[in-house]
């Protein structure tokens, strides 16, 4: 195997492990912490330690990445958190 292909065949890989769009969900004044995490939990399929930590993120940081993805499966979670009252985007 070539250099030239050794160096392809790496980035193939590294391109399909990068995803293409994450959700970013962030912080309000409005939204209890149980309702962020039981919301992640159902849209986004986070365990509740998960979910627990997003929402800590979100508080202290102002916003964290809650899903990572293709566009197509991002998009109705993204919806059910708009839904559900909860800030977020599909960067």
């Amino acid at each position: 195997m070539s250099n030239q292909e050794k160096y392809q065949e790496e980035l193939d890989i590294l391109t399909e492990e990068s995803p293409a769009h994450e959700i970013i969900l962030y912080n309000d004044d409005v939204n209890t912490f149980d309702h962020v995490i039981n919301t992640l939990i159902y849209a986004c399929d986070h365990e509740e330690n998960q979910a627990h930590q997003c929402a800590l993120l979100v508080h202290y940081k102002g916003k964290c990445s809650v899903k990572s993805g293709d566009y197509k499966d991002l998009e109705p979670r993204c919806t059910k958190l708009l839904q559900a009252g909860l800030s977020a985007e599909i960067v």
